[in-house]
């Protein structure tokens, strides 16, 4: 199982490389890139909320 810190961690570098994707598919005018993209970002941000929410309960005990 992963630590608040690592979750938090993949879930930047999904949320960049979400943004990165999104950006490719706007500039070829791939729509499904740019969904996939959109798509990876919100997986990132649940990641880095999962992190948050594991710290935060580690710092109560």
């Amino acid at each position: 199982m992963a630590t608040g810190k690592e979750d938090k961690a993949k879930g930047t570098a999904n949320k960049a490389a979400g943004k990165v994707k999104e950006a490719a598919g706007k500039a070829t005018g791939s729509t499904k890139t740019e969904v996939k993209g959109k798509a990876q970002q919100a997986k990132g941000e649940l990641q880095k909320g999962k992190g948050d929410a594991k710290e935060s309960q580690k710092k109560q005990r």
